[in-house]
């Protein structure tokens, strides 16, 4: 019996980021087909997790409905296709499992800078299980990438949506980089993980002005104040 079409993407459908890299080099480097769909099933699940570190039980990728759905009739069973895929997926680099201390578990994460800082403390007792360093690691990003915006937003406070993607990239055309990097290290230290936070900081810096140290107060004597609003008044929402 010939499979029903897809019907299309009915309205409101919801979008999950994928790294550019994934869709890249990495696609074309991976050639197995359930590898593939065990790693966007993840990265599916990861958006869901809210709070730090982003990360997935093992119990719950080889329970997840939609991927024993897609390995219903892999030869060994579901469970067995859903365990080497995830393993194809950290020998590649592309996911990290963290192994819990006191023998609570796996768990995996994003193969990202921040999220190899997290794992190696969940793993601390424990253990990270991926290539960090060598060969496999996933293809390097183009230079001058991981410091723009979407990377530090990835980095410090979690995956983008495509809303919140298009608002990045316009505060990244309105402000300088120093004040746009500046402005989630503050975020980061007060423990405030949030774009609206780190919005305040660059719409209060754009009428304020930024001290020596980037806190808000009066421009040095040498930088005229009218100049200063000209140019970056209009930045600051009402």
């Amino acid at each position: 019996m010939t499979e029903r079409p897809f019907q299309g993407f009915p309205r409101g459908t919801r979008y999950t980021p994928v790294p550019d890299a994934l869709l890249g080099p990495l696609l074309a480097e991976i050639g197995d087909v359930a590898e593939l769909k065990c790693i966007l099933r993840a990265i599916a699940l990861l958006h869901r997790v809210r709070g730090y570190p982003r990360c997935v039980a093992t119990s719950q990728l080889l329970a997840d409905p939609a991927l024993v759905a897609a390995f219903k009739d892999a030869p060994g069973g579901a469970q067995a296709a859903i365990a080497a895929g995830l393993e194809r997926a950290v020998a590649r680099g592309v996911l990290l499992r963290a192994t819990l201390e006191g023998g609570k578990g796996d768990v995996y994460m994003l193969n990202t800078e921040a999220d190899r800082r997290a794992a190696s403390r969940l793993g601390r007792d424990g253990r990270v299980s991926a290539p960090l360093e060598g060969d496999r690691r996933p293809a390097p990003e183009p230079v001058g990438a991981r410091e723009n915006i979407f990377a530090l937003y990835e980095e410090n406070i979690g995956m983008l949506t495509p809303l919140l993607a298009e608002e990045l990239k316009e505060a990244e055309a309105s402000y300088p980089p120093d004040w746009i990097r500046d402005a989630f290290r503050e975020a980061v230290e007060r423990n405030k993980r949030s774009w609206s936070y780190i919005r305040r900081i660059l719409e209060r810096w754009a009428t304020e002005g930024r001290g020596e140290h980037g806190e808000p107060g009066r421009h040095p004597e040498e930088v005229d104040r009218k100049e200063y609003l000209r140019r970056y008044g209009p930045l600051a929402r009402p």
